[in-house]
């Protein structure tokens, strides 16, 4: 298939029948960039998660367009109208709350069928939380593994963390505040307290916060706080080891435990810290 080639003067006035990504502030709105400004500015729509949050920006830069709702509920309802407006010749912008559109927000299966329908989709970058609080950290950032926000079913929830236990690259992570302690001592359970991390709170807002050490200390350190604000956490990798263990007696030991009515989960944290080991290495037995 012939490559297209995409739009040039993409500083001018958006084109038509294009749909624009645009990254937004994560909190401090002075990080826009003026490519973006001029895209919400000349648009001839602005899809928004939240019209309250991109007003701001808007007031803020004295901009005015027309703003539509796109948010998990309905964007899938939406696809076919922003369609039909490409294919009218006009202009469509894309934000999400806070970052780019897409990490963690809708977006994704819109631009699939924005592309399939043959129209150019353009992405003005703007900040990225789970970027800002990776180079913050200082831990290994040449390769790494963005997780999001984890599932809340409990079996999808512990597959997640038992492969950030065992993960030698760095991991990152979103989470509410109101569910960080509960999240911590998840950690704490399949990684073990000793495991460096680092909550960032806040980015780029008048409050921002770093909180780096291992897994314990930042249990203590949030015991009796009231967590507040957008909360990144990032998890360092583990170091390779040669674990010598007598893996099929170990093996023989959790099918008794799950024999007698424990859970794996249950089976797997007895036996570790019986062995003085990891969860996940019991967990992974099964």
């Amino acid at each position: 298939m012939k490559a297209k080639t995409l739009l040039s003067h993409r500083d001018k006035e958006p084109e038509k029948g294009v749909l624009y990504l645009v990254g937004t502030p994560i909190g401090n709105l002075n990080d826009i960039s003026p490519r973006a400004l001029n895209v919400l500015q000349n648009v001839s729509l602005i899809a928004c998660e939240d019209t309250r949050q991109t007003r701001k920006i808007m007031n803020k830069f004295n901009i005015s367009n027309n703003l539509i709702s796109l948010n998990k509920h309905n964007y899938l309802t939406k696809i076919p109208s922003i369609l039909k407006d490409l294919k009218d010749e006009k202009s469509i912008a894309i934000v999400s709350d806070a970052g780019m559109p897409s990490i963690c927000d809708p977006g994704e299966e819109i631009v699939k069928a924005v592309r399939l329908a043959g129209f150019d989709v353009i992405c003005i970058p703007g900040a990225c939380a789970a970027i800002v609080a990776l180079i913050s950290s200082g831990m290994p950032s040449s390769s790494f593994i963005f997780e999001g926000f984890l599932p809340k079913k409990k079996s999808e929830r512990e597959k997640i963390l038992l492969e950030i236990s065992t993960n030698e690259k760095t991991t990152i992570v979103f989470e509410s505040p109101h569910r960080l302690k509960k999240l911590l001592r998840e950690l704490f359970e399949f990684c073990g307290g000793e495991r460096e991390i680092e909550v960032a709170r806040e980015l780029t807002k008048k409050y921002e916060e770093h909180i780096s050490n291992n897994i314990r200390s930042v249990i203590d350190f949030f015991q009796e706080k009231e967590v507040r604000g957008e909360i990144t956490i990032v998890i360092k990798g583990i170091k390779k080891t040669n674990l010598l263990i007598n893996k099929s007696y170990l093996k023989k030991e959790l099918d008794e435990l799950m024999n007698a009515g424990l859970s794996l989960s249950e089976a797997s944290k007895y036996l570790a810290r019986k062995n003085g080991i990891k969860k996940s290495v019991v967990y992974n037995l099964n």
